[in-house]
């Protein structure tokens, strides 16, 4: 009879299963957000995600500067007002930050 513990085999592989969920959810929310601007609604009809994983997303994106939000406006999905987001650099706001160059 043995006594191995395979309990901890089975959780790592859980694990591992649901981060790599993660990372192709943030990646398909990330390309579809560079060919469309889309309310996070939106977004999850289209992809099947849910809104709540789309919402926790948005903010890491939002964190590493890979996600804007465009602009506010009434959601297709929803009729409710809501931000447009996109991944497309080139649709980013521009920057507030002021250039100062350190040529003295």
């Amino acid at each position: 009879m043995s006594t191995t513990n395979t309990q901890s085999l089975k959780d790592n592989s859980y694990k591992q299963g649901k981060n790599t969920q993660r990372a192709n959810q943030k990646k398909t929310i990330f390309l579809y957000l560079k060919e469309n601007i889309a309310t996070a609604s939106m977004v999850s009809d289209a992809t099947g995600i849910p809104q709540k994983s789309i919402c926790r997303y948005k903010r890491d994106l939002e964190k590493k500067r890979l996600l804007y939000e465009v602009e506010k406006r009434t959601c297709k999905k929803t009729g409710f007002k809501a931000w447009y987001l996109t991944t497309n650099p080139e649709l980013f706001p521009p920057s507030n930050q002021l250039d100062i160059p350190f040529n003295y």
